[in-house]
């Protein structure tokens, strides 16, 4: 661990697939200050890559100054910029004989049996990672639909192509993917999937995993309530008795795509120092990443960091950009303002009470546990019934699909007395400039 305190961090080394406290340190950034990742896709690459204990390649933590258990951390998400020139994915397809339990945690050789086996690439498509030890396929995933996506210069655009523009980005899959020099994955497009040739995409990139370290190591793409049901009974080492257990989760693997440039995330903080980390850039995905995965890349994010004390959150909370707010989760304009107040008048009502937007990220096994989960994080964090909750996401507010099976969030116009209490209320003015 650096003991050294900076106030502007670049972190460039990343873990294999793990996120808790025994993690090596990437050093420390200044409360108020300011960190930089450059950072491998995840998803797809870690997947297909034997030696990986989780299916993401997310940074190293980060200590913050001043971050205890009990605290908040604000990570404000400055800058996101895609390096890759093209990227593969689709819907996946599991090799059933190498792995355990969970295809993307215990991995081991169908030939020779070895363990998180180290691995070879021998030519192009979806027999090309080789366990080191036997030359048997050792992957655990191949597609069952799938794509490759070619974007433009300005990374405005991504364009599926055939097979023979596939087979090109394959042959150089490493350059095309602008692996950092650090990654430990093998390239997704070296399977070259050619469905879909010809379609158009818009891309708006975002991070899919970004949090704080969990007082419990989990593997990174199970940090959230619905992958880490495959935790709950799982024969490994990072199995999980009961789903009580899945409470120490800190929910980094998000899937927002509101989690952009522009948008503010809290996240509990459970160890000292917090334990930030960042992975799993994606360059575009409709709600729901209903494929359950999307076009991974690599990447630059810029982010600012400070500490709310004494918050005590258990998941995290965001505060997205105002555009991608539901309407009536906006903040209010001058004018509703105004007719809200005529309106208190002709009815006897003292006061027209002040609120601002938030968002409370919820996750479950389903998108229904979500979203109770999401209730009663709400209610705890305002001292609220749940049937207050309910009401108020109902009138100012509502439920949005981050992720299927089970990750939401639950948007309401929150009291602003409410949020002077917590400790927010200046974070939440600083984002919609109230």
């Amino acid at each position: 661990m650096s003991e050294q305190i900076q106030q502007e961090l670049d972190v460039d080394r990343f873990t294999l697939g793990l996120v808790g406290p025994e993690q090596e340190w990437a050093g420390t950034v200044a409360d108020g200050g300011t960190v930089r990742t450059h950072t491998p896709p995840a998803c797809w690459g870690p997947m297909i890559t034997p030696e990986f204990r989780g299916g993401h390649e997310v940074t190293r933590p980060i200590r913050v100054e001043n971050a205890e258990p009990g605290d908040a951390l604000v990570v404000q998400i400055k800058d996101v910029e895609v390096t890759s020139v093209a990227t593969s994915t689709g819907s996946m397809a599991e090799r059933e004989d190498a792995f355990g339990s969970d295809p993307f945690v215990d991995h081991r050789c169908p030939e020779c049996g070895t363990e998180w086996p180290d691995s070879v690439v021998e030519g192009t498509g979806e027999d090309a990672i080789r366990c080191a030890d036997c030359g048997a396929n050792a992957s655990s995933f191949g597609f069952e639909f799938g794509y490759t996506v070619a974007f433009d210069e300005d990374r405005s655009v991504g364009l599926t192509v055939g097979p023979d523009g596939a087979a090109d980005l394959a042959e150089r899959a490493d350059e095309a993917m602008a692996l950092p020099d650090n990654s430990r994955q093998h390239p997704i497009l070296l399977y070259k999937p050619d469905e879909i040739p010809g379609t158009l995409g818009h891309l708006r990139p975002f991070i899919g995993n970004i949090g704080t370290t969990p007082s419990v190591e989990f593997p990174d793409s199970h940090n959230a309530g619905d992958f880490g049901q495959f935790l709950i009974g799982a024969d490994h080492d990072w199995g999980l008795a009961d789903e009580a257990a899945l409470d120490a989760r800190t929910d980094g693997h998000l899937d927002s795509n509101d989690v952009r440039p522009g948008a503010t995330l809290i996240c509990p903080v459970e160890i000292d120092g917090a334990g930030l980390y960042v992975g799993d850039l994606h360059a575009n995905q409709g709600d729901g990443e209903l494929s359950l995965h999307t076009t991974d890349v690599s990447g630059r994010t810029e982010l600012e960091v400070s500490v709310i004390k004494d918050l005590d959150i258990d998941g995290p909370l965001l505060l997205p950009n105002e555009s991608d707010l539901p309407d009536i989760a906006k903040p209010y304009t001058d004018t509703e303002r105004e007719a809200g107040e005529a309106l208190a008048a002709d009815h006897h009502v003292d006061d027209v009470v002040d609120a601002a937007p938030l968002q409370i990220i919820g996750s479950g096994a389903t998108i229904n546990d979500a979203t109770e989960n999401a209730f009663a994080r709400a209610g705890t964090l305002f001292d609220m019934s749940e049937g207050e909750v309910r009401a108020r996401c109902t009138f100012t507010g509502g439920v949005e699909i981050a992720r299927l099976p089970g990750v939401v969030q639950l948007s309401m116009l929150a009291p602003m007395s409410l949020l002077e209490e917590r400790g927010l209320a200046d974070t939440v003015r600083e984002q919609y400039n109230l």
